[in-house]
């Protein structure tokens, strides 16, 4: 009786602990659910997405009437005309330098050149995450060595104290220069030239002629390397002369020795790079391309785009686009998805009004073509334009690509191009001008599926959340290595509810935990190996990419060889499978956790991926299942485990993205150099978190799944 009694007066555990039970108990079903899911949820975002819209009152776009006339289209035909005859005759570019710092001498404004040499991109691990800045080197007297020269103009600002500025980029091949770019710098002169006479600016406006004969994006980031980070050298002269070029490239006057400083505006409170693109020969009107994605990830302020947005479609009527991925718009299969979410979306309507799912088919399969595009720019890591050397200081950028359906030659088309391009810059130029403050009202953290529309970092989280919910959930009953099934009542009953120290201590689990995460410690160990080796094969002179790459793969399984040969092999310390696999989960869960943080774009593709195979991972020569189940098991892990391999994602990205399913082991290497080059965090990502994963995954599914000895001792 007294024990009887002792029993009902035991408390019952809590509502958590139960539903936690209960999910373990039903973990492969649970996971099931959840990664189908957070597909699922992946799929509808492009139903889900909002019309953009400006959070900052401030920006006002279009609320004054432009000042830029066709008298500003006349003066940029006579600029371009007078620096298309100097482009013929020019030598290495300083005859362009010269005549556009004499046409910005000539407004009135300030001048100054910018020399640089080109950045030398190598693979250097203790520097991978600082910027692509330039570093300078000073050559000595006489040195034949190529570089490029921007011409900075500058207007002080009116109204302003000189405390802020905003930075308009026109880029320009000094060595084999364009019509189109011609164009560019004559839209670009125009426009500063009308900046100033403003009398409206409070910020000071800097433009920024970028000799690109070594990239956008390095002309770029080397200015702003310079205007953030000055360099000081003893001698004057030697900065005159070596660092700027000042003597070389500019014969004026006496008064005329402020060419020779470096000149600087105040912070940058937003850029704006823009260019004229190849004419188009087809199209209704003309178009502006937008880029924005940054380095690993990062966007400017909504804003910003939406002020873009407005004012070129509503007021100047240029179309509007963003890139996308052209083989998803030809797409049969998503085609199918469209039209499903179509007519399941019209049925939820009829129920309630308020569940706007039911997108059109078209709409949809753009859209999801954009958000694809969208996602793999961000997750890549890499900038798009050279816009991402000002997300690198905090200053939010957009580059512009104009595509004029005109011909060269038809005046009348030019300068009503002119015309238009010059007020959509200067009305961006009001809108930022009439900020108080930087950008902060509207979203940093955003996918494009539209030029008009967006998804918010509370709506693209749910799928990431989905895939990673089983995560812990199958660890825990992995772990657990009993009989799942049990109620919570049973194992009060049995007196072993009191937490996992009964179940280590009575099945010695506290050393297989510690073999586990031996064999843990030595993948990550070799895969640290791995990410670092190209900092050596890369001192291999005149190595092709398909040299690097087997170089790469013989080191890396030389490594994983001698590693083992060390701390012993994960199936001689007689770890069990569903330790090493609840231990794998637990990496990938920290992994895919700071990823997350650092570009969450990289951690969704991620997670798409390697979730999947952590989770339905088991060993091929498990037994206890009949045929059909254990060869559906066989063929889904293989083809997991085939699609989870590096190589094979690369080849699945090229296909999606450019249409392109055929590739090498060496466009494995290109991609892994281009990825380093930027400083990217996907290859820390797929070096530390995918590689191991992978292979953790391969461990599982090649484990021998030998019956531990205690459990046949409790069978006999």
């Amino acid at each position: 009786m007294k024990s009887l009694a002792k029993q009902d007066t035991q408390p019952r555990p809590r509502l958590i602990v139960r539903l936690g039970v209960f999910l373990a108990s039903h973990h492969i079903l649970f996971s099931v659910i959840c990664c189908s899911a957070g597909i699922i949820a992946l799929f509808l975002l492009p139903s889900l997405a909002k019309n953009t819209y400006l959070s900052e009152n401030a920006l006002i776009p279009g609320s004054a009437n432009p000042l830029f006339s066709t008298e500003d289209g006349i003066e940029a035909n006579r600029f371009m005309k007078g620096i298309e005859a100097v482009a013929g005759d020019s030598i290495g570019g300083i005859d362009m330098a010269n005549f556009i710092a004499q046409q910005i001498e000539d407004l009135g404004a300030e001048v100054c050149y910018h020399k640089f040499l080109p950045h030398s991109k190598h693979f250097h691990p203790l520097k991978f995450f600082t910027s692509m800045t330039n570093d300078m080197a000073i050559q000595p007297n006489g040195s034949d060595i190529n570089f490029g020269i921007n011409t900075i103009g500058i207007v002080r600002a009116p109204r302003g104290d000189g405390k802020e500025a905003i930075v308009l980029v026109t880029p320009y091949n000094s060595q084999r220069v364009q019509s189109n770019e011609l164009l560019s710098l004559a839209l670009g002169f125009s426009v500063f030239s009308l900046l100033s006479r403003a009398a409206w600016l409070s910020k000071d406006v800097v433009w920024l002629s970028a000799d690109s004969q070594f990239g956008e994006y390095a002309a770029v980031s080397a200015w702003l390397n310079q205007y953030h980070n000055p360099v000081f050298l003893s001698h004057t002269v030697t900065l005159d002369t070596k660092m700027y070029g000042a003597n070389h490239i500019y014969d004026g006057s006496s008064e005329n020795k402020g060419f020779k400083t470096f000149k600087r505006a105040g912070t940058m409170a937003a850029a704006l790079i823009f260019k004229i693109g190849e004419t188009r020969r087809y199209g209704d009107r003309d178009s502006v391309m937008m880029y924005a994605e940054a380095s690993n990830g990062q966007m400017p302020n909504l804003d910003l785009l939406n002020v873009i947005h407005y004012l070129a479609v509503h007021r100047q009527g240029f179309r509007v686009n963003v890139a996308a991925f052209s083989s998803l718009l030809s797409s049969a299969w998503l085609r199918v998805i469209a039209e499903i979410f179509h007519t399941l979306g019209s049925v939820l309507r009829k129920i309630n009004p308020d569940w706007k799912l039911d997108i059109v088919v078209p709409d949809y399969v753009e859209g999801a073509a954009n958000l694809a595009n969208s996602i793999y720019n961000q997750a890549l890591g890499v900038p798009t334009g050279s816009h991402g050397a000002f997300r690198d200081y905090q200053v939010d950028a957009v580059s512009l690509e104009f595509s004029p359906t005109f011909h060269v030659k038809n005046e009348n088309a030019k300068s009503l191009f002119l015309l238009r391009g010059g007020r959509l810059i200067e009305g961006v130029v009001r809108s930022v001008n009439n900020l108080l403050e930087k950008f902060h009202q509207s979203f940093f953290l955003y996918f494009l599926t539209a030029p008009s529309k967006f998804i918010s970092v509370g709506v693209y989280m749910i799928p990431f959340a989905l895939l990673l919910a089983p995560l812990p959930i199958v660890a825990a009953a992995l772990a657990d290595g009993r009989n799942m099934e049990k109620t919570v009542d049973e194992l009060i009953d049995d007196n072993k509810a009191d937490g996992i120290t009964d179940i280590l201590q009575s099945k010695g689990g506290s050393w297989k935990w510690l073999q586990a995460a031996k064999v843990l410690f030595v993948i990550q160990l070799w895969a640290v190996l791995v990410s670092l080796i190209p900092y050596y094969i890369t001192q291999i002179p005149d190595s092709t990419p398909l040299q690097s790459a087997l170089i790469w793969i013989v080191l890396s399984v030389v490594i994983l060889i001698a590693l083992y040969v060390i701390f012993g092999s994960p199936y001689s310390a007689g770890v069990e499978w569903k330790l090493l696999k609840a231990t794998m989960i637990t990496s990938i869960s920290i992994g895919l956790g700071l990823m997350s943080i650092i570009n969450f774009a990289t951690a969704q593709l991620g997670a798409l991926i390697v979730i999947p195979m952590s989770l339905f991972s088991r060993p091929l020569k498990a037994s206890g299942m009949s045929f059909l189940p254990r060869a559906v098991l066989l063929a889904s892990n293989v083809a997991i485990a085939v699609l989870g391999f590096p190589p094979a994602m690369l080849l699945i990205m090229k296909g999606l993205s450019k249409g392109s399913w055929i590739g090498d082991i060496g466009d494995f290497w290109v991609w892994m150099e281009f990825l380093w080059e930027w400083s990217s965090a996907t290859y820390l990502y797929i070096f530390l978190v995918h590689l191991p994963c992978w292979l953790l995954c391969i461990h599982v599914l090649l484990h021998p799944c030998h019956q531990p000895a205690e459990a046949k001792m409790k069978q006999e």
